[in-house]
């Protein structure tokens, strides 16, 4: 009877611990299949963002590149902007001959694109020894080092002098093109307002406003086509001398400041005083003597007087 009974129970818990089990499974393979999207969002997410980040370094690395270790640098770059230069030379050249000389390098300047925007010559008072010749030119840009380095060369004469200079106008043009751009959209601005516009006092308001930003705008655009011709042509100043022509001698550069110098300044300083006050003083000398001749003959004169009213009355009073 007890094994009967035990082989019954037996038999109903084994579907009981089926069902126990297909749960338990059941609930694992649901949280697996949950933990999967999961899992697989992440990794998308951390895809999406692996994708994302490459995208400021490869930014930097076309505005100037990753750094030495390969890692993207913390800040993306801009680009740069070219420089805007303005170039000008003076060059001064002993010739055998001026007129034989600027005509060479005319022809050098014209083979390079340039062009000759002023002359001055003399003819040295009939001798061509002594003739001089001061020429500008304009250079393109790009043909400068090389057009200024064939006139520059020994085909002309004997070189004197030279002297370069390179002005920086970026931030100028810069300014000038935003200049540009903001009155144009002003403009445009204005005249859409223009066309709403609805008493006559408003098209009148806003047509001066028009007026005074094309006036503005046209300025700039002087100024930007100015800025665009200098930054395009470099200016080369030529000047030619004789074989026996003087030729002017180079600017003396000041001597720096000092203790010395500053005595030299101050000593010159007190003689300049002392030699103004010496001409004033001598020119006033001969007015003043004659001023002071006359005054003491005037009062002279007038206690003499004073003294003739007095001797009366004194008498009078002593009778």
């Amino acid at each position: 009877m007890v094994n009967t009974r035990g082989r019954l129970l037996g038999a109903a818990a084994v579907p009981s611990l089926l069902l126990i089990a297909a749960v338990a499974v059941s609930g694992c393979s649901g949280s697996a299949s949950s933990s999967a999207p999961e899992s697989s969002s992440s990794a998308a997410g951390s895809a999406a963002l692996g994708a994302a980040a490459p995208a400021p370094a490869a930014s930097a690395g076309a505005a100037g590149g990753v750094s030495s270790s390969g890692t993207a640098p913390s800040a993306v770059r801009y680009a740069a902007v070219s420089p805007q230069l303005i170039y000008t030379a003076q060059l001064s050249v002993r010739a055998a001959n001026v007129a034989a000389a600027v005509s060479r390098a005319t022809s050098i300047v014209s083979a390079a694109g340039g062009y000759v925007s002023g002359e001055n010559a003399s003819a040295g008072n009939g001798k061509p020894s002594q003739a001089t010749a001061t020429v500008t030119f304009k250079i393109p840009a790009a043909a400068y080092a090389a057009t200024l380095a064939a006139l520059s060369g020994g085909g002309l004469g004997t070189q004197l002098s030279l002297a370069q200079q390179a002005q920086d106008v970026t931030q100028q043009v810069a300014d000038t093109g935003s200049r540009v751009t903001s009155d144009r959209a002003a403009i445009a601005q204005l005249r859409s307002l223009l066309a709403h516009a609805g008493s006559v006092g408003d098209l009148l308001s806003v047509q001066n406003q028009i007026n005074s930003e094309e006036s503005d705008l046209e300025s700039m655009l002087a100024q930007q086509n100015a800025l665009d011709h200098e930054t395009a042509y470099a200016t080369v100043t030529l000047t030619l001398f004789g074989p026996h022509a003087a030729a002017k001698p180079a600017a003396k550069a000041a001597p720096p400041p000092g203790f010395s110098r500053a005595i030299a300044g101050g000593w010159h300083a007190l003689h300049l005083t002392v030699s103004w006050l010496l001409t004033v003083t001598g020119a006033v000398a001969p007015f003043a003597a004659v001023i002071a001749v006359a005054g003491g003959l005037a009062w002279w004169g007038r206690r003499r007087v004073t003294r003739r009213r007095r001797r009366p009355t004194d008498d009078a009073g002593t009778a």
